[in-house]
């Protein structure tokens, strides 16, 4: 549990307040603009533009606009979608505070953590909760991934920052991001649009979209295919966007969402540290018996089960990931009366994977059910407006997955089955929330959330010798029940500042996939694992002197009691998971936007996080002898301390070259630790991209708008760590002490280099 009684009792008040029938009061005693004040939101932005959510005409706003006390960052389209060949999510999400980006495995695909919640990760994302027009994109386990996030798609982003489960329930430990897609009535026509640039990068798409009668809808499709910057790294993808909404009468709205990604992408091999040093990108890695300094290899069974290995190359093995996600939902939102909406939503998603990567081959299906129904009622309370919101949430993954060691050669080439896990994990909860106006200056708000969580599986693990084949069977019947409130108050001296205070809980317990991988990074039993939680304080200011200005800085203090680490335990290995008793995290985040003159503006995205164990003891193994480390007090791996982007622009505000614009950006990171020994750091690093941009109405024509843009990334061709696996630390067999850092840096296993200098380029009409 992670509140005392006394909290408890208060938290179930809220939801008593929330969920009361609130009295009915004039139409204009309150409204969400009013009671929010929330973190730095883009100036300049429409106020009627939705907040994280893409509706019908006529819908309530939904409980995740504008929430009070909350540290948001809204992600407009300008500067990082309209105006540049925004390859990934990352290069759009790095705007935010707060936000960490790792490149991920093969194509788009990128790692995002909150306050590094997920730092540690370089698959699946975890700990945060990811929505899309309001629709949960986001599995029952946890795991959320941004290959079918094409940013062409998107008008708005919004970064939720801090704990966030009794808003968004089970994961939301770091935060949440909801992305807004364009609605018909924003596209009203169709547009095209091709980008191309180094390395073969082709992007190809088209939306369309428009308003009928009480009909409406917008359609996105994109074809992205690159050779990629390394040795067998090229891809293609395909992603399919519908959001469509129906209006039969002004109190009834039906909203549909179609999402379907294919990808189909090699994978390059992750390498040491010391051979990213050698040879970065890979390159000249074709076969193992000809392969350049620096090339990374795989061992793998010359007969797919045991014995005799040979060394491998990533395009040796065939190693790459073939995958499709599938999403389908939909949305009733009735009017019960002027002041009370009642949303009701199910989805259908679906995750379908063949990924032979490195030693192993894994091929699985995770269908899950995602349902939401909730009531907002805005009004007044004891003669103070208000807004009360409930909700109770349901959602359950069935997975199966089957794991092969690969085989040498011809590959990708299945060799013996070495584990065969099915699970099935259910989250069943409710949320409430009471957002009270005590004042023209104050606001406060009281939040709850209550889930409980259950996993069952089994995990068949086969091991092989010349005396014949092991079978070891481990169950997982887990059950977690999380309780999580939250309290915020919010304080405006004057319309310029915005002064806030938040404390607020948040919990993720375990996946399935998380119970069955051993510390040596082999299929087995880990079902030991418990909930982790933590509990937040934010304290900040948000100052708007002018219209164009906005300045926001927040400071976070998190504590974390087990909170869920995961490591690789060497190459060609499974990471495995475990609990750090307890730990903090603490730091800055700093955001701002000015507009300083006709043309001009700046952009600033600074973090501050620094993570420490506060109680954790290792225990490491080789051989007969055993020994158990103290962590205490050093830093947690994956975190880099300090994070910034800094950009500059200017667009000609009028005459014959109005239109044209460019800006000059840095993304900076700071080193950080890779094992928890804090024995061996991936370096930092800073680069630097140059934008170019012209857009024009045409008239007398069908095209009604023509938009050109190319981009410099990377302009110094700084050689960098975009992306490193955390690394086990071991000791040695003979002397039983620790193994030190040149050890840890010829791991492999571990480095993706980052992209030298390349430049994309692209045009867009629309009609």
């Amino acid at each position: 549990m992670l509140i005392n009684q006394a909290a408890l009792r208060f938290g179930t008040l809220a939801l008593l307040l929330a969920g009361s029938a609130l009295p009915a009061c004039a139409q204009d005693a309150v409204t969400l603009e009013e009671l929010s004040v929330v973190g730095e939101a883009n100036p300049g932005r429409s106020a009627a533009i939705a907040f994280g959510v893409a509706a019908p005409p006529g819908s309530a706003p939904s409980v995740i606009e504008h929430p009070v006390g909350q540290v948001v960052t809204g992600i407009g389209r300008d500067d990082t979608i309209a105006d540049r060949p925004a390859t990934s999510i990352g290069s759009v999400l790095v705007n935010s505070p707060g936000v960490t980006i790792r490149e991920g495995n093969g194509g788009r695909d990128v790692v995002i953590s909150i306050r590094g919640n997920n730092a540690r990760s370089t698959g699946v994302i975890k700990n945060t909760v990811v929505l899309e027009d309001g629709f949960i994109l986001t599995q029952a386990d946890g795991a959320s991934r941004f290959d079918l996030t094409d940013p062409r798609a998107y008008s708005r982003i919004d970064v939720f920052r801090g704990p966030q489960s009794p808003l968004f329930g089970n994961y939301a430990t770091g935060g949440a991001i909801a992305f807004r897609t364009r609605t018909g009535r924003e596209i009203d026509g169709y547009e095209i649009g091709v980008d191309a640039g180094s390395f073969g990068y082709l992007s190809n798409y088209f939306t369309v979209g428009g308003v009928s009668g009480p009909f409406e809808i917008s359609l996105f499709a994109s074809d992205v295919r690159a050779n990629g910057f390394q040795d067998h790294a090229s891809y293609d993808t395909q992603t399919i966007n519908l959001l469509a909404s129906y209006t039969p009468t002004p109190d009834n709205r039906f909203t549909l969402k179609v999402i379907n990604n294919t990808l189909d992408t090699n994978l390059a091999a992750r390498s040491s540290l010391a051979q990213y040093r050698i040879n970065p990108y890979q390159r000249g890695c074709a076969a193992a018996a000809s392969a350049a300094p620096g090339c990374t290899t795989f061992n793998l069974f010359s007969n797919g089960a045991f014995g005799t290995t040979v060394p491998v190359t990533a395009d040796e093995g065939g190693f790459g990931r073939n995958d499709r996600r599938t999403i389908v939902a939909a949305r009733w939102e009735h009017d019960l009366d002027a002041f009370t909406t009642w949303r009701t939503q199910l989805g259908f998603d679906e995750r379908n994977f063949d990924q032979p990567v490195y030693t192993n081959a894994y091929r699985g299906s995770f269908p899950s059910w995602n349902f939401l129904t909730d009531l907002t009622r805005r009004g007044d309370l004891f003669g103070l407006p208000a807004v009360g919101y409930v909700a109770l949430a349901y959602n359950t993954i069935d997975n199966h997955t089957t794991t092969y060691n690969l085989a040498p050669y011809g590959g990708p080439r299945l060799g013996a089955l070495i584990g065969d896990q099915a699970a099935v994990q259910s989250n069943l909860g409710g949320r409430a929330r009471l957002e009270l106006a005590l004042s023209d200056r104050w606001t406060a708000l009281l939040g709850l959330s209550a889930e409980s969580t259950g996993i069952t599986g089994r995990n068949v693990a086969y091991g092989y010798a010349a005396s014949g084949a092991t079978r070891t069977v481990a169950d997982a019947d887990r059950t977690f029940l999380n309780v999580a409130p939250e309290f915020a108050l919010v304080f405006r001296p004057d319309t310029a500042w915005a002064l806030r205070g938040r404390v607020a809980t948040g919990y993720t317990t375990p996946a399935a996939s998380n119970l069955f991988v051993t510390p040596a990074g082999l299929p087995g039993n880990n079902t030991q694992l418990q909930t982790q939680e933590n509990l937040g304080f934010d304290l900040g200011a948000d100052w708007s002197p002018i219209e164009s200005l906005r300045l926001s800085v927040t400071g976070f203090y998190e504590f974390f009691r087990n909170e869920l680490v995961s490591q690789s335990p060497g190459a060609g290995l499974q990471a495995y998971t475990f609990n750090a008793p307890a730990s903090e995290h603490r730091g800055i985040e700093v955001g701002a936007d000015w507009a300083f003159a006709p043309g001009w503006r700046g952009t600033l995205a600074y973090t501050f996080d620094d993570q420490i164990y506060t109680r954790y003891t290792e225990q490491l193994s080789a051989g007969s002898l055993t020994r158990r480390f103290d962590r205490a007090g050093n830093q947690i791996p994956g975190v880099p301390p300090h994070q910034l982007l800094a950009r500059l622009g200017y667009d000609v505000p009028s005459g014959p070259l109005a239109g044209l614009g460019a800006f000059v950006e840095t993304v900076v990171q700071s080193d950080f630790y890779l094992d928890n020994a804090n024995l061996l750091k991936a370096p930092g690093y800073a680069i630097v991209n140059a934008n170019v941009h012209y857009s024009r109405e045409l008239t007398g024509g069908y095209a009604k708008r023509l938009s050109l843009y190319v981009e410099v990334r990377n302009l110094f061709d700084t050689t960098y760590v975009a992306s490193a696996q955390n690394l086990a630390n071991s000791i040695s067999g003979t002397t039983g002490l620790q193994n030190g850092a040149a050890v840890l840096a010829t791991t492999t296993g571990s480095v993706f280099a980052g992209a030298p200098r390349n430049i994309v380029g692209g045009m867009r009409l629309a009609f």
